[in-house]
């Protein structure tokens, strides 16, 4: 079966360290035929360049989407142009993965989702830190029921950045701010574990007048077994050094915690391939800890886990055989759409100051 030949939108950290790393680590399903670049400062482009290819340049998305060759258009452009590119793919007949956050509000994504479905295409949303070295862990020490009943989970994701880089992701654009780039993946993850709150309350704060640089967001959950859930998401940006804490997970029969972040981002902006054996593998001064108790309450147990191996080729994966085979997409477009809609909740819950009920899902 011939690979999925791919028009990737984007050069910048979306396209150079996520989008043509894992492209091009899957020979056997993708082709990296054609990179959007409106003025290439080289014949092969900053992709080609960097990655010792030739793919062909095409100076506009209306070029790309002109080739019959072109299947699948791939979009790590500024979010605020999400929705426009994403829309004249599927219009063009084209299949489509558009990084996170997907669109720049609800409404966008919501009429995103009812065109690809009037077209019968894929439209996949890049939620890669489900393939998180961590997230995979913790997911296992759930299902093994050894922390019992869950009551309290918080997620962290901060960035050590004092000062401000200079990039689009500054600018007072819609859908940028901390909490449309890292707030989507602590909202994405708490939905696939828990599903969707009964109330949100959030704090925002503009502590550079730029976006949202901080978020707190408190998730709701109706009581299971007389045991309540809140759910803590926490993202900051400014003086937050390693090893951050990432996790932090109570429950009626044991703790989980986790410090420090999955390291396949930072491997593949160093130039480490999927194909390197440490790729995904998280140093074991990083493994999460998981505490038992007794129904005394007595610890039984403090011990380290050994840390699943991360593996973001396996959206990529799943993306291809959803387009050749019909297989089941991993991310549904209705579940990224639902993280804009929790975006647009906390974001009026900041301004209002108040506790929102979370709408009941129409899916």
């Amino acid at each position: 079966m011939a690979p999925i030949r791919i028009a990737l939108a984007g050069v910048g950290l979306s396209g150079q360290v996520f989008q043509a790393p894992m492209i091009l680590s899957l020979p056997d399903l993708f082709e990296l035929h054609t990179v959007i670049e409106r003025n290439p400062k080289t014949p092969r482009g900053v992709i080609g360049d960097k990655f010792n290819i030739q793919p062909k340049i095409a100076r506009s998305v209306e070029e790309a989407l002109q080739d019959p060759e072109v299947e699948l258009l791939v979009v790590g452009t500024p979010t605020h142009t999400h929705f426009a590119i994403a829309k004249a793919a599927l219009e063009a007949g084209k299949h489509v993965l558009v990084d996170k956050p997907v669109t720049a509000t609800h409404a966008e994504a919501l009429e995103l989702g009812a065109l690809a479905k009037s077209k019968n295409l894929v439209l996949y949303g890049f939620q890669n830190r489900r393939w998180d070295s961590d997230y995979l862990t913790l997911g296992k020490v759930l299902q093994s029921g050894r922390l019992g009943t869950v009551t309290d989970f918080e997620s962290h994701f901060d960035r050590y950045s004092p000062a401000l880089k200079g990039t689009w992701k500054d600018l007072d654009h819609p859908g940028n701010g901390w909490t449309y780039d890292l707030g989507a993946h602590l909202i994405d993850q708490a939905l696939q574990l828990f599903g969707r709150p009964e109330k949100l309350t959030a704090f925002l704060s503009n502590i550079r007048r730029v976006g949202n640089p901080a978020f707190t967001i408190h998730l709701d959950y109706p009581s299971k077994e007389d045991h309540p859930l809140t759910v803590i998401l926490r993202g900051h940006s400014l003086t937050v050094r390693k090893p951050q804490l990432r996790y932090i997970v109570r429950g009626t029969k044991g703790t989980f915690v986790k410090y420090g972040v999955d390291v396949q981002e930072d491997q593949l902006k160093a130039g480490i391939t999927t194909q390197d054996p440490q790729f995904a593998c998280e140093p074991s001064d990083i493994a999460a800890t998981l505490e038992t108790l007794e129904e005394d309450g007595k610890i039984v147990t403090s011990q380290q886990l050994s840390s699943e191996r991360g593996n973001y080729k396996g959206l990529y994966e799943n993306l291809g055989r959803a387009i050749r085979n019909g297989e089941p997409l991993a991310v549904k477009w209705d579940e990224a759409s639902q993280v804009i809609e929790l975006i647009e909740l906390a974001r009026r819950s900041s301004v209002q100051g108040s506790t929102l009920e979370v709408p009941k899902s129409q899916n």
